[in-house]
């Protein structure tokens, strides 16, 4: 009798038990949520399974990401080499607006065409082309100006361009010594009136002189080092 009233109940407590399902709504979509992950959400460490929403500034392009605006160093480019206001550039964007990367590439250019892969004295030419517009920073400073190193640096890093320029033509007529002469000193001159026509502004006056010729014998040395003179 006692087992007859008995089996019923035993009946029913038999089978496994089973655990709920604990969904998560996340944007408008289910998502089954493991044990594991109950379990510590019910302990309070949740804040582990969070996950952080992207950033839209961590997707910037490379170059964006370093400051880098490929139009804005060819405009500055374009001005040093054409340095005749006739032809209409914006030249004061080179001393207003400096940039780094653009001096940089032009020096490391220079740098490479002059020592023909002699890298170890790479970092020689960078370093007169940084105590360089330093000196005439300096300079600039104690006669009046208004000038900031980083403008100076741009603008000396920009104005060794002439001489990149000049350098090929000196390969073919390296044999014409009156020739090859002339064509130095034109791209001395080219580049010198380029830096100077920029840093060297009206709160100079009479002192003009006391600049431009420290920026020409800057660019005399840089060819120098090309030339190995």
């Amino acid at each position: 009798f006692l087992f007859c009233i008995f089996l019923p109940f035993s009946s029913d407590l038999s089978g496994s038990i089973t655990t709920p399902d604990v969904k998560l709504n996340l944007g408008g979509e289910f998502i089954k949520e493991s044990t594991a992950t109950t379990f510590l959400r019910q302990r309070g460490y949740g804040w582990l399974l969070e996950v952080e929403d992207d950033d839209p500034e961590d997707n910037k392009p490379l170059l964006e990401e370093l400051d880098i605006d490929l139009k804005d160093i060819y405009y500055k480019i374009r001005c040093v080499l054409m340095p005749m206001p006739s032809l209409g550039f914006n030249r004061q964007v080179v001393r207003d607006n400096p940039d780094f990367w653009g001096p940089l590439a032009v020096v490391l250019f220079f740098s490479m065409i002059s020592l023909y892969g002699q890298f170890k004295v790479v970092s020689w030419i960078i370093t007169i082309w940084i105590f360089g517009s330093l000196t005439i920073f300096l300079l600039a400073r104690v006669l009046g100006g208004e000038v900031a190193y980083g403008q100076v640096l741009g603008v000396i890093g920009y104005s060794l361009l002439p001489l990149i320029v000049i350098a090929p033509v000196l390969l073919v007529v390296g044999s014409f010594e009156v020739v090859s002469t002339l064509i130095k000193l034109f791209g001395v001159f080219w580049a010198a009136y380029s830096a100077a026509s920029l840093l060297v502004g009206e709160e100079f006056k009479t002192k003009k002189p006391l600049l431009i010729y420290p920026i020409f014998l800057l660019y005399i040395y840089f060819l120098s080092l090309y030339t190995g003179v």
